[in-house]
C-alpha cells in the first residue's frame, strides 16, 4: 500500500507550509489524484487520518478529486481519455495503446498527485 508513504508526504508538506505561514490549525486540504497513480482515494483518505493525529492537521478536511487519464499517440496523434477498469489488489497494470490505431502512446493527464489548496486558521 504505497499511499501511506505518498500521504506521508502530503501531510509533511501541508505541516511545513502552515508553518511558514504561522497557522495554528490546518482546516482542509484539497488534493487532485490522477487515476493512473493507482492511488485508492479511500486508503489515501484514512491514512491522512492516521497521519494527522496528534498534529495541527488533526481533525481537518481532506477533499480528494480524481483526475481522469488521458493519452496520445506517437503514430497518429490522436488524443483520447482513459477508461480504466476498477484494480483489485492483484490485477496486472493495463497496456495503454492508441484506441485507432493501436500505436505506442505517451500519457499526457493522470500521472498528478498535487495538493490544489490548503485553509489555514491563523
Amino acid at each position: 500500500m504505497h499511499e501511506f508513504g505518498i500521504t506521508s508526504r502530503i501531510v509533511s508538506t501541508v505541516m511545513q507550509a502552515a508553518a511558514e505561514h504561522n497557522a495554528t490549525r490546518v482546516l482542509e486540504v484539497e488534493l487532485l489524484i490522477g487515476r493512473l497513480t493507482f492511488l485508492n482515494p479511500a486508503q489515501v483518505q484514512y491514512a491522512y487520518r492516521v497521519l494527522s493525529r496528534g498534529t495541527i492537521l488533526e481533525g481537518s478536511k481532506l477533499v480528494v478529486e480524481e483526475g481522469e487519464g488521458a493519452v496520445r499517440c506517437r503514430r497518429c496523434g490522436k488524443e483520447s481519455s482513459l477508461e480504466l477498469p476498477p484494480q483489485g489488489c492483484f490485477e496486472p497494470l493495463p497496456s495503454f495503446s492508441c484506441p485507432a490505431c493501436a500505436g505506442e502512446v505517451e500519457i499526457l493527464r493522470g500521472k498528478e498527485c498535487l495538493i490544489k489548496g490548503v485553509k489555514l486558521l491563523p
